[in-house]
Order: structure tokens, then C-alpha cells, then sequence
């Protein structure tokens, strides 16, 4: 795929990641009425979920029928051109932040990434509540709202703010570990209840990093591609299967990235 392949496929997921999110604010707005399906221990799902991916789906399918698609809830969707589904693929979360989305907390986003050749070559996420679009394209940098964004640059850790998730079905040593370590340096964490989210904030400095010890690739690939265009480091979470299999993850600023994998045992 040539580089306008790539550049037309991040217009369209730009129209068609407003798309979804106008659909999602609508379900969070009469989201009392929605019915909640549990998939874990925190871990819900509901027809806005669902519906949300299905748009994004039938849109993606329409205009780019050689992809491959692989979704939260629905899991992976076969090329229906002449294209290998592994070729190029498209990592979609509908609503990352479901836990918030349904208590009426308004910090979710919808996420979007593109892998080419087993290489991130665009990420998307939108916050539907703010009308915030974090958009990048590898080699080409990350914007939000057609604005640059860049990473902090921070390298004190008695300055700094990092966000941590944690997802029930992993010990919670490794969560309360972390925690502990970033207190001991006397830096501030943040917990927001959306790993997508928080790694967007990365890329447009309001965090100076992100930690989770594991996460599943449309969590976070829109992100992490975000961070790298606006001048963070970030671990290989493509590396052992992790576009299938999941990962650890972990992005900051430049200055923090060695000091935290040590802290979180990623070094």
C-alpha cells in the first residue's frame, strides 16, 4: 500500500470516527435506558458497544473491502476483497471506557488504529464528549484537531503525572506495585478509567506517561502510535503476538521511559 492508500484511509477513519461517536454520545446520553451485559469482573459491555463497532464495521467494509478488521466485540472480521485479512487490518474499540461510559462519567473515547505489514501506520481516537479527534500517521506526526501535539518533555519524576490502569483478572500486586514505586519518587498518578484516552493524553502532554501491565491491541494501538508521533517511547506491544495476544504496555516522554520500565519490571 502506497503512501496515498494510507493518507485516504486516515480521511476516511477521521469522517468515520465522528461518525460513531455522534452515534455513542447519543446512547450516553439515554444510556439508563440500555440494557448491561457483564464480561467480567468490571468489565461490561451494552448495545451502544455493539452498535457503535457494527457502524464501524459496515463503514470500513463498504469502503475498504481488502481489510482486515479485528474489534472488541465482535472479534475478526474477514477481508471481503482479493486481500490477505493479515495484510492490512484495522483495530477498532468502540467505546474504550465502558465501566464510565455507563455511569454517566464523561471520559470514553472511541479508538481506531491501522496495521499494515505488521507495522502501525495510523491511530485515532475521538472523544465524542469534548469533540476532541487525536489523529496521527506514522512519519507524518499526531495532531488534535488539526493541532500538533508533543509530549511533555518532562524528566523529574517530583514534577511528574502518569496514568495507570489495572483490569481485574491480573494480580493486584502489580498494579499496587506500581503505585507504590511512582509515591516513593514522589510522583503523581492519575487512574481515568480509559487506557486509550489516557494515551492520548501522553501525546498532547497532559500525562507525562502510561503504564498498564496488560492491555489487548485496540486499547491501545490508536494510542501508541499517537505517542510516538508526538515524540514519546513506548514498548514493542506488537512483539509476541500482541495484536492477538495482548500486552503490557507502557508510553511516556522520552526521560521517564527508562526509569519507569525499571520501576514497572518492563527493563
Amino acid at each position: 500500500m502506497g503512501g496515498d492508500g494510507i493518507e485516504r484511509r486516515l480521511h476516511l477513519a477521521e469522517e468515520i470516527i465522528r461518525e460513531a461517536g455522534k452515534l455513542a454520545r447519543a446512547y450516553f446520553e439515554n444510556r439508563h435506558s440500555l440494557t448491561i451485559e457483564t464480561k467480567g469482573a468490571q468489565d461490561f459491555v451494552s448495545r451502544a458497544d455493539k452498535e457503535t463497532e457494527a457502524l464501524i464495521v459496515s463503514r470500513l467494509g463498504l469502503e475498504c473491502p481488502q481489510d482486515g478488521i479485528l474489534g472488541e466485540e465482535g472479534g475478526r472480521y474477514d477481508s471481503k476483497g482479493h486481500g490477505d485479512a493479515g495484510h492490512s487490518v484495522w483495530v477498532i474499540d468502540p467505546i474504550d471506557g465502558t465501566a464510565n461510559f455507563l455511569r454517566g462519567i464523561p471520559f470514553w473515547c472511541i479508538s481506531m488504529a491501522l496495521v499494515h505489514e505488521g507495522r502501525l501506520e495510523l491511530g485515532l481516537i475521538y472523544d465524542p464528549m469534548h469533540d476532541e479527534l487525536f489523529a496521527g500517521r506514522r512519519g507524518h506526526g499526531a495532531k488534535r484537531n488539526g493541532q500538533p501535539m508533543r509530549v511533555t518533555g518532562a524528566g523529574d519524576f517530583r514534577q511528574g503525572n502518569i496514568g495507570l490502569g489495572y483490569g481485574h483478572t491480573l494480580p493486584r500486586e502489580l498494579h499496587v506495585g506500581a503505585i507504590d514505586a511512582l509515591l516513593l519518587k514522589g510522583c503523581e498518578y492519575r487512574r481515568l478509567g480509559s487506557g486509550a484516552l489516557g494515551l492520548a493524553y501522553v501525546a498532547d502532554g497532559r500525562l507525562d506517561g502510561f503504564y498498564e501491565s496488560r492491555l489487548n491491541s485496540w486499547d491501545v494501538l490508536g494510542g501508541l502510535l499517537l505517542v510516538s508521533e508526538a515524540g514519546g517511547r513506548q514498548n514493542d506491544f506488537l512483539a509476541n503476538d500482541g495484536l492477538n495476544r495482548g500486552n503490557p504496555v507502557l508510553a511516556t516522554t522520552p526521560a521517564f521511559y527508562d526509569p519507569l520500565a525499571r520501576l514497572v519490571g518492563l527493563a
